[in-house]
């Protein structure tokens, strides 16, 4: 039992929600023109916000707030508009007293929830990262970017042609599916790599992502760069290449070298600052930072190399972002639009074109101009974000709920992923969120043990699920939380399963992209392409984006 529990027997009463003001899609929509800071909050899980939300909302699922908040809207009185129902309950009420009890000032409900937004004339879209994949678009739309098809590349491999695959995707995905020859090399790294992968100018690039756009941004940095070798994106990516009926690699490891040519990087620092230049990128010293920091300001710092590199020594501050995802996830790092974005690197390459992007997408950047690259990188080490504190909670060990489990009602708020992958026998899968429809799914027990990765999660839930199964008629049930959580659990080498086993809410707090994995539907994958062929027309529909293509 924790010392807090100690304290009090019972956790607090319910969390209150504050009241709120609604504020209208027209304002919304006003302040997003305006390039006022509004962090446009979906609190829905991401398979449902997947399916439809306007083009600058931000997934932020209630089941996670504790987490991830303060550190996705760092500055507590930023402007957060909040929508969001599932199966006929508004979410808004429960999420706002959350963010009210860790901090968050001035909270509004979207008038209308998402109906409201679609009856004002609001644009919709589908799918997740739609402001970086519509701005991919636009830019082969407006710039021409060139590329080969699927049949055109394996015909230069197989015909040895002088030519190399450039994977511009996380190194994770590259392993899981890759088209045969292809160096892994992810969207920031390219400039800076390219001359030792092409010295040869004649020498036909390919860069290849999963779908469309790290493969339309990858090779458009290339071209913006003044790269003198013939340039092409892999069209449609492996989706494309899987379409085609050609056969991919999988488990793949050939990486770009770290090592460079000191006359190759020198040129590519020339280039890179010249297309950042060019796209409206400020310039900052290290030691003017402060003079960002202004009341009003959300102010975001990530260090775009990657994630071994950080680790291994950054500066303090600044959080991990490889350039490349940055560009293709901004609306997960960036969720204020608005705010501004200071960049820094150890080469004078990855953060300026990673600047280049972010600002034609109409964000304010900066980027850190320094000569002291390397002696100022002194943290090591991944650092533990700040969390808010969590409510009273009992807990238990793993020795004694292994001795109970048969008593027992075990529910997982972890990852649906994670479950599927290994859980602890008997563990009911649930999204904390929807406790109320879970306990419909699980029989009534004395006592009820959370868990997840580590807990962390499930002592936030510990008071959720008090007081579901307090609205259940059920005051008396025992709740607790694994010390330890299934990590703990695991490395006791007590029974685990694995699968869909019971799942007492749909794992729906994940998307499933059509372009993942080794086993999408063909269907699947043809209609996302349709859908991200339409997207430049939903732009102009929508008219919010301030997009500016150099």
């Amino acid at each position: 039992m924790t010392d807090s529990a100690l304290l009090a027997d019972r956790p607090a009463p319910a969390r209150a929600a504050p009241h709120l003001q609604s504020i209208s899609a027209a304002a919304v929509r006003a302040r997003l023109l305006a390039r006022e800071e509004t962090a446009f909050i979906d609190l829905r899980e991401e398979d449902p916000f997947a399916q439809s939300h306007p083009l600058w909302a931000a997934n932020l699922p209630l089941s996670r707030i504790e987490l991830d908040a303060w550190r996705r809207i760092p500055r507590r009185d930023t402007l957060i508009v909040l929508y969001g129902e599932h199966d006929g309950e508004d979410l808004v009420p429960r999420a706002a007293a959350v963010l009210a009890a860790i901090g968050y000032t001035n909270l509004r409900r979207l008038e209308g929830d998402l109906e409201g937004w679609r009856d004002a004339g609001g644009e919709l879209f589908r799918d997740v990262n739609v402001p970086s994949k519509s701005f991919g678009e636009l830019v082969e739309h407006e710039r021409h970017t060139p590329s080969l098809s699927a049949q055109e590349v394996k015909a230069l491999i197989d015909a040895k042609a002088d030519v190399v695959v450039l994977d511009a995707r996380r190194f994770d995905e590259y392993q899981t599916m890759s088209i045969p020859s292809a160096t892994s090399v992810p969207g920031a790294e390219l400039v800076l790599r390219v001359r030792e992968l092409a010295p040869n100018p004649s020498t036909q690039v390919i860069v290849n992502c999963a779908g469309r756009t790290r493969s339309i941004i990858g090779t458009q940095s290339l071209v913006n760069a003044g790269i003198p070798n013939p340039l092409a994106a892999l069209r449609n990516g492996t989706v494309g290449w899987k379409l085609a009926g050609q056969v991919l690699d999988h488990g793949a490891t050939v990486r770009a070298p770290r090592l460079l040519n000191e006359i190759h990087q020198a040129r590519a620092q020339a280039d890179a600052r010249r297309v950042a230049d060019r796209a409206g990128v400020r310039w900052i010293k290290l030691d003017a930072l402060p003079t960002l920091r202004e009341p009003g300001r959300t102010l975001y710092r990530f260090d775009v190399r990657t994630p071994e590199e950080y680790e291994a020594g950054h500066v303090p501050g600044f959080a991990s972002a490889p350039g490349g995802q940055l560009v293709q996830e901004t609306d997960h790092h960036v969720p204020v639009r608005g705010a501004r974005i200071v960049l820094i690197d150890d080469d004078g390459v990855r953060a300026p074109m990673t600047a280049s992007w972010l600002a034609q997408m109409g964000w304010s950047v900066y980027v850190v101009d320094h000569d002291n690259a390397g002696r100022d990188f002194v943290e090591k080490g991944q650092p533990a974000g700040a969390l808010p504190p969590a409510p009273a909670h009992r807990t238990i060990g793993v020795v004694e709920l292994a001795d109970s489990l048969q008593r027992t009602a075990v529910i997982d708020v972890t990852t649906g992923v994670n479950y599927a992958k290994r859980h602890i026998e008997g563990a009911w899968f649930a999204i904390r969120a929807q406790f109320a429809q879970a306990l419909d799914r699980i029989a009534p027990a004395s006592r009820y043990v959370l868990t997840c990765g580590s807990s962390l999660l499930a002592r936030y839930a510990a008071h959720d699920l008090r007081a579901a199964l307090d609205a259940r008629g059920q005051p008396d049930a025992d709740v607790r939380v694994l010390e330890g959580g299934n990590a703990a659990w695991f490395a006791g080498g007590l029974p685990t399963e694995s699968g869909d086993t019971r799942l007492a809410t749909p794992r729906t707090d994940r998307y499933r992209r059509p372009y993942e994995g080794t086993d999408a539907p063909a269907e699947a994958m043809q209609s996302y392409l349709d859908w991200e062929f339409g997207l430049v027309a939903q732009l102009a529909r929508d008219g919010t984006h301030h997009f500016k293509v150099i």
